[in-house]
């Protein structure tokens, strides 16, 4: 479904629910979108079931901006895809997962009746795929975790989390690219950089993660602050 939702962007709804097939069509429709319409296409956003277009007015109006991206919607409806998917990086994340990076992980480990090497089992055991980009620049929404360590955002959010820090809500998990108040279980801390001015976005939507353990020296050596 392709709906006008201001005077100069265009919605484009794919689904209802978060599926990681969904979001691999949604990361080849961008792709598409922006190789094949980039003279008048200003900005392509992806999320959980929708990609966003903003376009110049002032060189295409909103019929011929639905016109010229129907094609492509219906040729992802009918391949499964709209173009070769990106090359689906999967980015190496380590992380130390400690009470002193991770405020969070021994009540997390408690709740769920897990020993701690047991949650960081579980979350150094899968491939995330990332599902959007948002709430700061850079911050990928990632999932899913495993139920076992699935846990809801606390109750009062913080006024302040350490750039870095890895964090569970609900099923999905993520990395504060930045220091920001924010609310979710916090297990650990990465000393990766996830967004700077000159390359933007480390991650990208259709992107898989994987984490890593590591020690508390080998964190601080890999330029981590604590």
């Amino acid at each position: 479904m392709i709906s006008c939702v201001s005077d100069d962007s265009i919605l484009i709804r794919l689904g209802e629910s978060i599926d990681p097939d969904l979001t691999a069509r949604i990361a080849a429709l961008c792709i598409a979108i922006e190789s094949q319409h980039s003279a008048w296409v200003t900005d392509v956003v992806p999320s959980y079931t929708t990609v966003l277009v903003s376009y110049d007015p002032s060189m295409i109006d909103f019929r011929r901006a639905r016109q010229a991206l129907v094609p492509l919607l219906h040729s992802s409806t009918e391949a499964g895809t709209v173009a070769p998917a990106r090359s689906g990086t999967v980015h190496e994340i380590p992380v130390y997962y400690a009470p002193e990076s991770g405020p969070d992980l021994q009540n997390l480990a408690y709740n769920k009746s897990l020993s701690v090497a047991k949650v960081i089992q579980y979350h150094t055991a899968v491939t995330y795929q990332v599902f959007a980009i948002g709430f700061l620049p850079g911050f990928g929404f990632l999932g899913s975790v495993a139920e076992a360590i699935a846990t809801p955002r606390r109750q009062s959010p913080r006024k302040q989390v350490p750039a870095g820090s890895v964090g569970i809500a609900n099923q999905q998990t993520a990395i504060y690219p930045k220091a920001s108040p924010g609310g979710w279980q916090l297990i650990g801390r990465s000393p990766v950089t996830m967004f700077d001015v000159d390359g933007l976005s480390r991650l990208k939507v259709g992107d898989g993660v994987r984490f890593h353990a590591v020690s508390r020296s080998e964190y601080l050596n890999l330029g981590g602050t604590l």
